[in-house]
């Protein structure tokens, strides 16, 4: 007997999209370390990020050198 294959569903995973807006001139070194991690450097640079509770949090800490899209 063979076994039928299973066929895979698509997932879509949730993003959100950053885009940096402010400096990390003057701020805390883990904030600019945090724009790092993000993918983020420069103004004006945008990211499509997988949407976890990780990448909230990182978000968060950094929100006022970010515009956020869902």
């Amino acid at each position: 007997m063979m076994a039928k294959a299973k066929k895979s569903a698509v997932v879509e995973k949730a993003t959100v999209i950053v885009t940096q807006v402010g400096s990390p001139i003057g701020r805390e070194h883990d904030q600019r370390e945090t724009l790092v991690g993000l993918g983020l450097n420069k103004i004006g640079r945008t990211r499509e990020l997988e949407d976890t509770p990780a990448v909230r949090g990182m978000i968060a800490k950094v929100a006022h050198l970010l515009r956020v899209e869902a």
